[in-house]
């Protein structure tokens, strides 16, 4: 008689339980998942409004060129950063960024040594390189390069962070419409 009695109350405590722990992740995503989907939605649109990168290195302008992907941790984590930058100076410089995971821009990855994301390259308005950074970057020292660069200096700089997503292999090799720019 008394176990099944205990059932009703059972059933009653697993669905509290289970309502609460829905009601804690629901809370959680609410407060900590925006971050995360506007960096995932930055690094989409980086490759839908860059540059061509032609174009960038003939129109006498500076260039700053990214190599991204859209499932590199630390791009997302650098995404709202490089976003501010590109607000900044966009009237001043060109912005490209390469999606590694596109086959057609396997000749600018290797050109380029692109071995670790995000590289962010600097250029002159010649298209000489003049900065490469590699890994997750403090925004203050890009903004350091970037007004060396305005400023005609030329920094001949390379720093990597070991906080980097090294590139995975494109398996199917295929560039599709969804693989963005």
């Amino acid at each position: 008689m008394q176990s099944e009695s205990r059932e009703p109350i059972l059933k009653t405590n697993l669905k509290t339980i289970l309502t609460l722990i829905i009601s804690i992740v629901t809370i959680l995503l609410i407060l900590f998942g925006k971050p995360f989907l506007k960096s995932t939605y930055l690094l989409k649109s980086f490759g839908e409004l860059s540059v061509d990168p032609e174009i960038a290195f003939t129109n006498n302008k500076p260039t700053f060129l990214e190599f991204y992907a859209e499932w590199c941790e630390v791009c997302k984590e650098m995404a709202p950063k490089v976003s501010s930058l590109k607000d900044e100076y966009e009237k001043d410089i060109n912005f490209v960024f390469l999606n590694v995971d596109n086959q057609k821009w396997g000749n600018y990855i290797q050109k380029f040594a692109v071995n670790g994301i995000p590289q962010v390259n600097l250029f002159d308005k010649k298209g000489n390189l003049i900065s490469t950074f590699i890994g997750k970057q403090e925004e203050i020292k890009i903004r350091e390069s970037i007004a060396q660069l305005l400023r005609g200096v030329n920094a001949n700089e390379k720093i990597i962070n070991s906080e980097l997503s090294e590139i995975k292999d494109n398996k199917n090799n295929e560039v599709s419409p969804r693989s963005h720019g």
